[in-house]
């Protein structure tokens, strides 16, 4: 179905993985805390970090993107993100201040993105190195799960995760800082689209 010129077509393959991922958020949480399999909680969730990147393939490839996939997939990630992230400070495998600084730069975001919205501002699309910075912390945060798990390799495999999680929680903060222009525009353009 289409909204004015933009196409809000919902039963999408994309969009099926986006929401079957959200539905795994819970199971993620459930292996970690309530049964204490760190080595299934983390393959897990890299299984989903690793979906991200096929469902926005598929988009692009088979001419499948929408306008309720570039709120649905973003939005997944988030959610996904900040379950793994607060669930693994309470199962005390992702080091608090690592955790928090991470954290705070995802309020951060969101709150602007909302007041944004509500100042009038045309949506902004997440750009390469915010999906990078994304894709690098999502598959640090499974190797720091398994380097305190029972798989064995502790010490290399927390290694990984730590030499993907410094990177790209910098990267995650200089993305953050790309989008301040990107926001001005974004505000100047919906006011004046309002206006007119």
């Amino acid at each position: 179905m289409r909204f004015g010129n933009a196409e809000w077509r919902v039963w999408t393959v994309p969009n099926v993985i986006s929401v079957l991922r959200l539905g795994c958020v819970p199971v993620f949480c459930v292996l970690l805390l309530g049964m204490g399999n760190r080595a299934g909680a983390a393959i897990l969730l890299g299984v989903l970090g690793a979906t991200d990147w096929v469902d926005g393939y598929i988009a692009r490839r088979f001419n499948q993107v929408s306008e309720l996939g570039k709120i649905l997939d973003p939005t997944a990630d988030r959610l996904m993100f900040l379950a793994a992230v607060v669930a693994m400070m309470v199962d005390g495998s992702l080091h608090a201040a690592f955790g928090v600084t991470m954290l705070v730069r995802e309020a951060v975001v969101s709150l602007a993105t909302v007041v944004l919205g509500a100042m009038g501002a045309r949506r902004i699309d997440v750009t390469w190195t915010g999906k990078t910075a994304t894709f690098g912390l999502m598959f640090a945060l499974p190797f720091l799960l398994l380097g305190d798990s029972s798989v064995g390799g502790g010490a290399a495999l927390r290694g990984v995760g730590w030499g993907l999680g410094i990177p790209s929680l910098a990267l995650s903060y200089y993305a953050a800082i790309e989008y301040i222009p990107r926001a001005r525009r974004a505000l100047a353009e919906g006011r004046a689209g309002a206006s007119s």
